[in-house]
């Protein structure tokens, strides 16, 4: 039990250490740039998966911040969402990296 919640601790601090330096470098790009980013997709279904990751993530990191990290379920849950969400980030942030150089 003690494995999971010293993991689950460690993989949220890292997923936003992370978020926090992918957004210095969107500050320092041509604003420009950045205004005339647009996602357009053609179908909205495409959209679900992020907002269903996101919100996992979120229910999953109040639960276990509530439950100070007790339930070892929630914990591995929390580590392999935040693992997704971290590769699903990266990739999105290298995109637009690439768009705005």
């Amino acid at each position: 039990m003690k494995t999971s919640r010293i993991v689950a601790k460690a993989i949220t601090r890292l997923f936003f250490l992370l978020l926090l330096f992918a957004i210095i470098p969107l500050f320092q790009v041509d604003s420009a740039k950045l205004n005339h980013l647009y996602f357009v997709t053609t179908h909205k279904w495409v959209w679900v998966f992020p907002c269903i990751l996101v919100g996992a993530f979120i229910t999953l990191f109040v639960g276990c911040t509530i439950q100070k990290y007790t339930k070892p379920d929630w914990n591995w849950l929390l580590v392999i969402n935040t693992l997704v969400l971290l590769a699903y980030c990266a990739t999105l942030y290298v995109r637009v990296l690439q768009l705005t150089k």
